[in-house]
């Protein structure tokens, strides 16, 4: 039935027909997975992996520092900006002329434009 009349051992190869998946571009395993032979990984030895993890620790450590000397350079220049705002509002007050009102009645005789540059202190 699949031999050939000639008496040839040659076997008759069946073409495969479309999988039902549609996957027509898959390949049919011809061994099973635990069969396939697996690449084992390199392994490092124990004295580099402790290398390895000492020169990580020394440099996370280093950009630790890093951080925080950056973050206290911040922290420093915002309080100076701080300072020097109030003593710029400080000095501002210093200089102004002020013209106290004695007479209360003006204020209720005055236009809106004018109350608006009125400031209480």
């Amino acid at each position: 039935m699949g031999l050939p009349k000639d008496g040839s051992a040659e076997t008759i190869v069946i073409p495969r027909g479309k999988p039902k998946s549609g996957r027509v571009w898959k390949e049919v395993r011809k061994e099973r997975f635990s069969a396939i032979k697996k690449v084992k990984p390199l392994r490092t030895s124990w004295t580099k992996k402790m290398q390895q993890k000492s020169i990580r620790k020394s440099v996370l450590s280093y950009e630790k520092e890093l951080k925080e000397a950056k973050a206290k350079e911040k922290e420093l220049k915002r309080v100076r900006q701080e300072e020097h705002k109030a003593k710029k509002l400080e000095n501002e007050r210093k200089s102004e002329v002020v013209q106290p009102i004695k007479d209360t009645a003006k204020i209720k005789r005055m236009k809106k434009k004018q109350l608006r540059k009125i400031e209480k202190r």
